[in-house]
C-alpha cells in the first residue's frame, strides 16, 4: 500500500482497530468514521473508514477520490498529513497522522479542555487555519477549496498546532471548466450564497473561516452574532460593528484578555467579521486575512 517505518498493509490496520471496533472510534463525519489505530511499531495513526452502502460499494466514491487528490501533494504545517489509502472489497480507508488533542469542537464543549486551550493557543490556531487556507487557495495549482471548514474539521496536536482535516468535500478549481456542484458543508458554517448558487469558489471557505474564528474566541458557535450581522448593510458592516460589544462575549471560562493580547483578539474579531460579509465579492481573500493576522505563509510551508 505504502511505506514508512516499514510496510503497512490492510491486515495491520484491521488488527490495530480490532476490525474497526467502536472502542477505537474517535469521530464520525459525513463520509466516514475515524478510528485510532496503534500499530506494533508504537506508531499511532488516524484511520478514516469510508461509509458503505448495502451493496458493499462506497457511499461516496467521489469524496474518497477528492480527499486523495487534494492531499496527496500537500505539505503544510497546518494541514493534516495523508500517509496512504486502501481501496478494499470489504472496507476502504484513508490513513492520517494522529493528532492527540482532537477537534476544536470537542475541546470547546469540555470545560477543562477549553480552559487549557487559552488565548495564546486559540490565537495561534486561528492564524494556523488562515495560513493553511491561504496556501490552499493561492499557492496550490489548481487552487483547492475545502468547502467544509468547521470546528469539527480542525484538529489539534499536543502543542495545540491546528491542522485542517477532512477533505472529502474538497474541490480542485479547474480554470478550464465551470465549478458547479451540489451542496456540501455544515449548516451554521456554510456561506449564505450557497442557498441560491452552487458555484464553488474560495469565498465560501472565507465565510466559514469567519464563523470558526469567532467560535474559537467566543467558546461557542456565534449564531446570535451572525444573525445580528445580517441586519447590517454589507458594506458598512465592519465599520459600524461594535467590537467592544463583541469583546464582551468572549469565552468567559478564560480570563479577560488585556493589553497586547486584547488588541490582537480585537483584530481577529474585526477580520472574522469582514469574512462574514454577505456579498462574497466584498469578503477579503484568505491571503489578505493571513497577512492581516500578521503571520508569514512561507514559514509554515515545508
Amino acid at each position: 500500500m505504502w511505506s514508512f517505518d516499514g510496510k503497512i498493509v490492510y491486515e495491520n490496520i484491521v488488527e490495530a482497530t480490532e476490525d474497526f471496533d467502536n472502542k477505537h472510534l474517535i469521530g464520525v463525519g459525513g463520509q466516514g468514521s475515524v478510528y485510532k489505530a496503534k500499530l506494533h511499531t508504537g506508531q499511532t495513526l488516524a484511520v478514516k473508514k469510508l461509509h458503505l452502502v448495502q451493496n458493499g460499494e462506497l457511499s461516496n466514491i467521489k469524496a474518497f477520490t477528492s480527499e486523495i487528490q487534494a492531499l496527496i501533494n500537500i505539505r503544510h504545517r497546518n494541514i493534516v498529513k495523508l500517509y496512504g489509502f486502501c481501496s478494499h472489497s470489504q472496507s476502504s480507508f484513508l490513513v492520517y497522522e494522529f493528532l492527540e488533542k482532537g477537534s476544536i469542537d470537542k475541546i470547546l464543549k469540555d470545560d477543562e479542555q477549553a480552559i487549557a486551550f487559552d488565548w495564546d493557543p486559540r490565537i495561534n490556531a486561528i492564524k494556523g487555519v488562515a495560513n493553511a487556507l491561504s496556501y490552499m487557495h493561492h499557492d496550490c495549482s489548481p487552487p483547492i477549496v475545502h468547502r467544509d471548514i468547521s470546528s469539527k474539521n480542525i484538529v489539534l496536536d499536543l502543542e495545540y498546532v491546528a491542522h485542517v482535516s477532512d477533505f472529502g468535500a474538497a474541490r480542485l478549481l479547474n480554470p478550464n471548466s465551470t465549478n458547479w456542484t451540489s451542496f456540501v458543508g455544515t449548516f451554521g458554517y456554510a456561506a449564505p450564497e450557497l442557498a441560491y448558487t452552487m458555484e464553488v469558489n474560495q469565498k465560501c471557505d472565507v465565510y466559514s473561516f469567519g464563523v470558526l474564528a469567532l467560535e474559537i474566541l467566543l467558546g461557542e458557535h456565534p449564531g446570535d452574532v451572525i444573525t445580528s450581522l445580517l441586519t447590517c448593510s454589507s458594506n458598512a458592516m465592519v465599520s459600524t460593528l461594535d467590537i467592544p460589544s463583541l469583546m464582551g462575549k468572549l469565552d468567559q471560562r478564560l480570563p479577560y484578555p488585556i493589553n497586547q493580547m486584547a488588541k490582537e483578539i480585537a483584530l481577529i474579531a474585526k477580520t472574522a467579521i469582514a469574512c462574514l460579509i454577505e456579498s462574497p465579492h466584498s469578503r477579503p481573500t484568505m491571503e489578505q486575512v493571513a497577512k492581516e493576522l500578521g503571520m508569514s505563509k512561507s514559514s509554515l510551508v515545508y
